[in-house]
Order: C-alpha cells, then structure tokens, then sequence
C-alpha cells in the first residue's frame, strides 16, 4: 500500500479547478473535485499503474488521465507516491 503525498502545487490546482467549474455549478464542481480525488486513490493500490510522462525521461515521473486533465506523479517508493501537479491537456507544460 503507497501513502499519497500532495505537493501544495497539485493542490492549487485542485483549487483553482473547482474555482472554474463553480463558476457554472458548486454541485458540479465538488463532484469533479471528488472523481479526480478517486482516481488518485487507485495509486495507494497500484502506484505504477500510469504511463510515463512522454515529455520526461524520468521513468519515476507517470501520470493518470482523468477526463481532459493528466495527474502528474512521482513514484518515491513502492510505498510513496507524490501527486505533483493536475494539467488541463489542453494547456502546455511547464
């Protein structure tokens, strides 16, 4: 079992997706917020069940995509993943 650790950037961005989608819907964006958060959670279980980050060549650096947002992590240990940021795929990586 993998312990989650969030950095504060991945969750700003949490934060400022809810703040979006609530522009339009509360209701919508704390459902949205808590499917991102389940697919997560499937990283306690299985830590390397993302893809590796094409854009890196860092094996350890992998990702979940989850509607249009890819969920950026490091694999720390078989016991430790840190959850770095959460992307829009539409916007460009930096």
């Amino acid at each position: 079992m993998a312990e989650i650790i969030w950095t504060l950037s991945a969750l700003k961005d949490l934060k400022e997706i809810h703040q979006y989608i609530s522009k339009d819907s509360v209701f919508y964006a704390n459902r949205y917020i808590a499917v991102l958060l389940n697919r997560v959670e499937i990283l306690i279980g299985f830590p390397l069940i993302g893809r590796m980050v094409p854009e890196k060549e860092d094996e350890t650096i992998r990702e979940l995509i989850e509607g249009n947002y890819r969920i950026f992590y490091k694999v720390i240990s078989k016991n430790k993943v840190r959850i770095l940021r959460i992307h829009h795929a539409a916007k460009n990586i930096k």
